[in-house]
């Protein structure tokens, strides 16, 4: 299968990336859908390379999943061919995991055949939300439903128009302990108080037609049968959500440095500057030895907590989660620096994918939880570590 995986990456994503990128930038509509997308989705869903990352879908553990993540991550339109593109994944997985069996038909299983997609509203713009206790977002029970207002800021995807359904986390009881306070919500996107004010630019690109969106709640009216798991239960949620979720976002920046490696050893090989190719210069050199050797560590790194996700659940690979969410965004981020100063002028530009890359990465030091709180917890679990 990973060669299976390797083979479409090579013959249908990549070659398609100038088409798509074409017609995001055409003066199309500007969330609209690319009919070349859809056609790599169906490509991918007939050849059986869909939901690979749902092991009870696809049969693979998170380990067998890693390596195809990566390959999928060399492009930033890969993971969406093959229905495994974030925050679909999380959401998917909250949904199997959590969701009752009206939620499942409702809304999992749309999503699983690539029908719809989906949104995660977590983060907000007036509170410190890497401490997820200060999430303000209220959902008062009012009868039989829940009352929702508050705001949500980069909510990727609420901005795709094939986007049906968020998942929200919100204070149901702030009279409880600080980590039973949260809840889980399902509230479909066409509910009536839901207002997307805004795309969020991160390095001045849109990432249409998926977005990061800022998304305003006034009286939202969701029904009680909506919720996930049970009032206070957001947390335990968040948990299982983003451990998993962390393998797939490492090995795909994993994929994006592959390839901004790659680009980078062909220049080298190929510009002439001072009379020599840069290779020849022991500057690039460095750079080029560098950049293996973390992006080796990192995968290793990352596989390793696949494995202990795989034996023992998230739980379990607490640390090594931690670990992976440190090292590999900044790992992706020196590695793409690299290869842009190697292509000079050019690697800030848009006739190469680096500069797009670097702004993934860059973000993911942020998505999933700041640097310094995976810092702070690996810290903690060392320091009291007998």
């Amino acid at each position: 299968m990973h060669a299976q995986v390797a083979e479409f990456m090579a013959q249908h994503v990549l070659p398609a990336e100038a088409e798509l990128a074409a017609f995001i930038e055409a003066p199309n509509p500007r969330w609209a859908i690319a009919p070349a997308m859809e056609a790599l989705k169906a490509k991918a869903k007939a050849a059986g390379l869909w939901n690979l990352f749902l092991p009870s879908v696809s049969g693979l553990s998170n380990l067998d999943y890693a390596p195809m993540a990566e390959l999928m991550g060399q492009s930033l339109f890969g993971p969406e061919a093959f229905n495994c593109a974030a925050p679909d994944t999380g959401n998917m997985e909250v949904l199997h995991l959590f969701g009752s069996s009206e939620q499942k038909a409702q809304w999992l299983a749309p999503l699983l055949n690539g029908d719809i997609r989906s949104a995660f509203a977590m983060t907000e713009p007036d509170v410190a939300s890497s401490d997820a206790t200060n999430i303000a977002l209220t959902m008062q029970a009012d009868g039989g439903n829940y009352r929702v207002n508050g705001k949500k800021w980069w909510t990727s995807g609420a901005l795709d128009p094939r986007c049906k359904i968020m998942i929200v986390m919100g204070q149901t009881n702030p009279e409880a302990h600080a980590y039973q306070r949260q809840s889980m919500l399902l509230v479909p996107m066409n509910t009536p108080g839901v207002r997307v004010v805004r795309p969020l630019m991160v390095f001045g690109f849109d990432d249409a037609p998926h977005g990061h969106a800022e998304v305003h709640f006034t009286d939202v009216v969701v029904p009680k049968t909506n919720l996930l798991l049970g009032e206070g239960r957001g947390f335990e949620i968040a948990q299982a959500r983003l451990g998993p979720g962390r393998i797939h976002h490492c090995m795909r920046l994993i994929g994006l440095a592959e390839r901004a490696l790659a680009l980078a050893v062909h220049r080298a090989r190929n510009r002439i500057a001072f009379g020599k190719p840069i290779s020849a210069l022991g500057m690039a050199q460095e750079a080029i030895a560098r950049s293996r050797c973390e992006i080796d560590q990192a995968r290793l790194l990352t596989l390793h907590a696949a494995a202990m996700i795989d034996a023992g659940g998230a739980k379990l690979a607490k640390k090594e989660i931690a670990m992976i969410k440190i090292v590999a965004p900044t790992m992706a981020c020196k590695v793409i620096d690299r290869a842009i100063q190697i292509h000079g002028g050019m690697g800030v530009s848009q006739d190469t994918f680096l500069a797009h890359a670097y702004a993934a990465a860059r973000s993911l030091r942020l998505a999933d939880g700041p640097d310094e709180v995976h810092l702070v917890s690996l810290a903690k679990a060392e320091l009291g570590a007998k």
